[in-house]
């Protein structure tokens, strides 16, 4: 998300993910030379964010540019530059290097980089008791509760000090573990007591969207790792102590499955509302605000047709009209995504909270119905020439829906391998939810298991591995 600095016009561009200071410091002198060299882009840059004559030096195209990021100035993009490099943490997977009780530590709790590894970790601690005992991160990861109070009785410092692989204070090596051992509800207390941050998080290699407490409780994402098994009392634990409930990440991660465990403490402590944030305070607007992530949540949840969840927000008083901020998405809101996903139960509830569109036609409203299993609908749309009004149609159809809306847009002229937006095929979004039944349906009709997207440029059976399906990716590879 861009920032915006007020007093400048909107910021162009956003921040590259984790940037560097030398790349923006290449950037400056490509401006300064092409505006001595009249190129176009570089005399609007100019001219858009510091108009006036003169010569452009090397502080003139680092103002430019830091403005066109949506800053006040140079100084202020470094500030945030060095920010983001002290919270950033690089997520190395395991390495040799690593001592054992880093090992241990980078076994035991999820990292968002590799795939979870608890029995190894267990294994570890079979082998060697001591290694529960050798930190206060590692008390916290093992819920050792009563040991980990008397450590901190003659070493206060240790609840907040941070170590481990990742360089992580105790708390969230407790949050991000997932041994299923100990008291971990208790052990949360004694590190709260003794002045642990219920806000402690991390950028993920740079990520401008912070990893928090939080987010290690409760869990999700894109691999479907899984909350932690107290995560709810934790979380209520954390939120009590003060805990921002606009969690950004949390919210992300949690988009992908219909369980709706994790909205009840968020929501119930004043989501979607104002609330104190360091995390915003430290990456101002490329931090969504309150009302952006709960109407994320919404449109996300109209994608998947997640109707309980639809039905929660709301009830909460999320915006239905709210049009979010994911690029993915546009900037469609709640109802045109459940409509042009073929969710009509989802678009009906939200109608009914007074969303609408003047945005849909025909062709989508029928498409709708299409995704939905409707016949008579896709009579209809023969002969109206879909696959190249709607190309992104058979992607759609994959990510949202099974094999019989895929057959029927087959049905309608689509080719089985076709590409959507991103240059993603159908067999990648299935290959990434882990649905082996249309996964195979797709495969036995010739879908091109060697398609490569256009974002990461992966095939579908490197989208079933990023997500974990390894059994999956392995019958798809090409």
């Amino acid at each position: 998300m861009p920032q915006h600095d007020p007093a400048h016009p909107p910021a162009r561009w956003d921040l590259p993910e984790n940037p560097s200071l030398e790349w923006l410091r290449r950037r400056a002198k490509q401006l300064r030379d092409g505006h001595a060299a009249g190129l176009e882009l570089a005399v609007d840059l100019v001219t858009t964010y510091d108009p006036g004559d003169g010569a452009v030096s090397l502080s003139r195209a680092q103002r430019v540019l830091a403005r066109a990021f949506g800053f006040a100035g140079w100084l202020a993009l470094r500030e945030r530059l060095a920010t983001v490099e002290e919270l950033s943490r690089p997520m190395e997977p395991e390495d040799d290097r690593d001592g054992a009780v880093d090992r241990f530590l980078r076994l035991a709790c999820m990292s968002y980089t590799e795939p979870p590894a608890v029995d190894r970790a267990r294994s570890l601690l079979d082998g060697d008791p001591s290694l529960a005992t050798a930190s206060a991160s590692t008390l916290a990861a093992c819920g050792r509760a009563d040991d980990l109070a008397a450590l901190l009785a003659g070493d206060p410092d240790a609840a907040v000090r941070e170590d481990g692989p990742h360089r992580w204070p105790p708390l969230l090596h407790l949050c991000y573990a997932r041994l299923g051992l100990g008291d971990p509800v208790a052990t949360m207390r004694v590190l709260l007591d003794a002045g642990a941050d219920p806000d402690s998080g991390f950028l993920w290699k740079g990520f401008p969207s912070p990893f928090t407490a939080l987010t290690g409780v409760l869990g999700g994402g894109e691999r479907d790792e899984p909350p932690h098994p107290d995560g709810v009392a934790l979380a209520e634990m954390l939120l009590a102590a003060g805990a921002d409930p606009n969690d950004n990440q949390a919210f992300y991660n949690r988009m992908f499955r219909p369980d709706d465990s994790h909205l009840g403490p968020l929501l119930a402590h004043g989501a979607g509302r104002p609330h104190p944030s360091p995390w915003r305070d430290r990456l101002g607007d490329a931090y969504p605000t309150p009302e952006e992530m709960v109407g994320e949540h919404l449109r996300s949840a109209a994608e998947k047709g997640f109707i309980g969840r639809v039905r929660l927000l709301l009830a909460h008083g999320v915006d239905p009209h709210t049009t979010g901020y994911h690029p993915v998405l546009g900037d469609q809101n709640a109802y045109e995504v459940a409509v042009r996903g073929g969710h009509l139960e989802v678009a009906d509830l939200l109608a009914a909270a007074g969303a609408g569109s003047d945005r849909l036609d025909d062709i989508d409203l029928l498409l709708a119905a299409a995704f939905a299993g409707d016949a008579a609908a896709a009579d209809r749309l023969r002969g109206e020439g879909l696959p190249e009004r709607r190309p992104d149609a058979m992607r759609l159809a994959g990510e949202l829906h099974g094999p019989t809306a895929i057959r029927m847009l087959v049905e309608l002229g689509y080719d089985v391998s076709a590409r959507g937006s991103q240059q993603v095929t159908a067999l990648h979004e299935t290959a990434l939810r882990g649905d082996v039944e249309t996964c195979r349906w797709l495969v036995a009709r010739g879908a091109d298991r060697s398609a490569e997207d256009g974002l990461h440029g992966s095939t579908p059976s490197g989208w079933a591995a990023h997500a974990g399906h390894t059994e999956l990716a392995e019958e798809i590879a090409p």
